[in-house]
């Protein structure tokens, strides 16, 4: 079975390992999970890492700072949700495309040693929210010269 759609909405024989229209087990089935589980991997999250911080960037347009959460777990683990509602649906109202993502998202990473879980900042601008981990200052070791007798 292929993870490729051909033109006429049948999969090809050809596999495309950059594809995201992965096979779905439950696309046909009532109870399809392909909505709901590709809306926790849909939101977009960069991560950096600067001499002096670890810096996390995720687009998440049309959300408020309090629809969206930043925590950390035990074990330096760094999470991002949040949810995104649904329009509510008027009677009269006559859709004729529904494109925008709505559900929950979820994101996890496990930040180095170095990072000061103490010290961590977010801020959302422009629908784009930037997480900032400080970095520990590595310390170099100290070289200490030894003469040699003899």
């Amino acid at each position: 079975m292929s993870l490729i759609p051909s033109v006429f909405g049948r999969r090809s024989s050809v596999l495309d390992p950059f594809s995201l229209d992965l096979w779905d087990p439950f696309r046909d089935s009532p109870v399809s999970s392909s909505n709901e589980a590709s809306q926790l991997a849909a939101t977009r999250i960069d991560w950096k890492e600067t001499p002096e911080a670890h810096v996390f960037k995720a687009d998440v347009p049309g959300l408020k700072k309090e629809e969206v959460k930043v925590e950390v777990e035990e074990g330096n683990v760094l999470q991002i949700s949040g949810e995104r509602t649904r329009e509510k649906e008027e009677k009269n109202d006559k859709w004729h495309r529904v494109e925008r993502s709505s559900g929950k998202f979820l994101r996890r990473f496990r930040l180095p040693e170095n990072a000061k879980m103490d010290q961590i900042k977010a801020s959302m601008e422009n629908g784009v929210l930037t997480v900032t981990v400080p970095k520990e200052e590595v310390k170099k070791p100290e070289v200490k010269a030894i003469q040699i007798s003899g």
